[in-house]
């Protein structure tokens, strides 16, 4: 076990550096482990980057959806670079460090990326709204000025959560313990070792995720509400079958993003459920960012029509 480095700071032990366990301490696993998720992560960075390239090269791709599936895919090759190479690192190095102020940087993206693409999802399901209840004015609603005002304000949004989230951190001591059980910096496993009085971070934190959930939520199901009633008025199958072809794929990003943040967030009592948060954290943390180029392309025929286009011009 690595010796804890301090300092003293006004009398009081400080923690320099924040030791990660990982997500798991068998050796016999961690070597299959490393191997699948350099394979999760590779996938993840190709995958959202050639995604990205789809969307920017091919003109039929610019338009209002396609913007905020760019943004997603954006916001989710970033948020890989923040969550993978620490765990990655966590099944080869025997010591897994990381400095304070480099945990706190980690706590800040993870949470910027998080509640951003929370945002991005709630605006994507405005957009389905209005593609499918409101086609005709649809152009002059969902203009490029809205959608940029959209795609700032969800990352504004993000921005103050995480910034609200470091802000409250950073005031906190850490003075009894410097092992984290988890692969990254994230919220509970940091208030669960810090030795100062966390009632109000977890006040704090209860706020700014419930805000996000419920508002998110709200707008989602009141948007596929109102879808769910204009698809029951159509009268061909042709509609119906485009509708929900349209809204499939953000369904189920939605229910894979909110399911398992759900699970891991749920207010951990004790040191067992923190380790079990680690475990739910993997799936909206490293798998939902490796499906989401998936879902919007496997069954997407604008996606493939992109993709012949793209390889036409690199064959010619």
């Amino acid at each position: 076990m690595q010796v804890m480095k301090q300092t003293i700071i006004a009398n009081n032990s400080s923690v320099t550096e924040f030791i990660l366990m990982g997500l798991t301490v068998q050796r016999e696993l961690q070597v299959p482990l490393f191997v699948l998720f350099l394979l999760n992560y590779t996938a993840t960075v190709v995958g959202n980057l050639s995604l990205m390239n789809l969307i920017c090269l091919n003109s039929h791709l610019h338009t209002p959806m396609y913007f905020f599936i760019f943004n997603l895919s954006c916001v989710d090759f970033c948020y890989s670079f923040v969550c993978n190479p620490t765990m990655l690192r966590s099944f080869i190095s025997e010591e897994n460090t990381i400095s304070y102020a480099g945990c706190m940087s980690q706590l800040f993206l993870f949470c910027f990326f998080a509640n951003s693409e929370s945002y991005l999802l709630t605006a994507m399901a405005y957009d389905r709204y209005v593609a499918i209840c409101h086609p005709l004015q649809y152009t002059s609603v969902m203009s490029p000025m809205i959608c940029g005002l959209l795609a700032f304000g969800s990352y504004f949004m993000g921005f103050a959560g995480a910034m609200t989230h470091t802000g409250f951190m950073i005031r906190l001591s850490f003075c009894n313990s410097n092992i984290i059980n988890h692969y990254m910096c994230d919220i509970f496993p940091l208030l669960w070792i810090s030795c100062s009085n966390t009632y109000v971070n977890e006040l704090v934190s209860s706020a700014v995720v419930g805000t996000i959930i419920i508002l998110s939520t709200v707008i989602i199901f009141v948007s596929y509400a109102m879808i769910l009633s204009n698809i029951l008025h159509m009268s061909s199958s042709k509609g119906w079958s485009k509708a929900l072809g349209t809204c499939g794929s953000h369904i189920i990003t939605v229910s894979l993003f909110y399911g398992s943040g759900l699970l891991a967030y749920v207010k951990p009592s004790s040191a067992e459920t923190v380790g079990q948060g680690k475990f739910f954290s993997v799936f909206y943390t490293l798998v939902v960012p490796t499906l989401n180029p998936l879902i919007y392309s496997l069954r997407n025929k604008d996606v493939k029509l992109a993709v012949k286009k793209t390889m036409k011009r690199i064959t010619s």
